[in-house]
């Protein structure tokens, strides 16, 4: 009964400040930005560690090649049904 008493006292917080709301919607939002970032850097890590390994047996260039690190540069498209 105290949970529900309080989240609905949250709820109305929100109704009474709305850019209080905005603001958490905005923390929020920022977080996730920054831990996409964070597993892109990881996964390009993890790209470039298999290059180095991979030119080191084929004695090849250790940097990998520009198509996989240049990116979607946009948005996707929605695929026609």
């Amino acid at each position: 009964m105290e949970a529900s008493r309080t989240a609905k006292s949250g709820h109305h917080l929100f109704q009474e400040n709305p850019m209080l709301a905005y603001e958490l919607h905005q923390i929020r939002s920022a977080e996730l930005r920054r831990q996409a970032a964070d597993a892109r850097l990881a996964r390009e890590a993890v790209r470039f560690r298999r290059a180095a390994r991979r030119a080191e047996t084929t004695g090849g260039a250790a940097e990998p090649d520009g198509a996989h690190t240049a990116g979607r540069g946009g948005r996707r498209l929605p695929r026609p049904a």
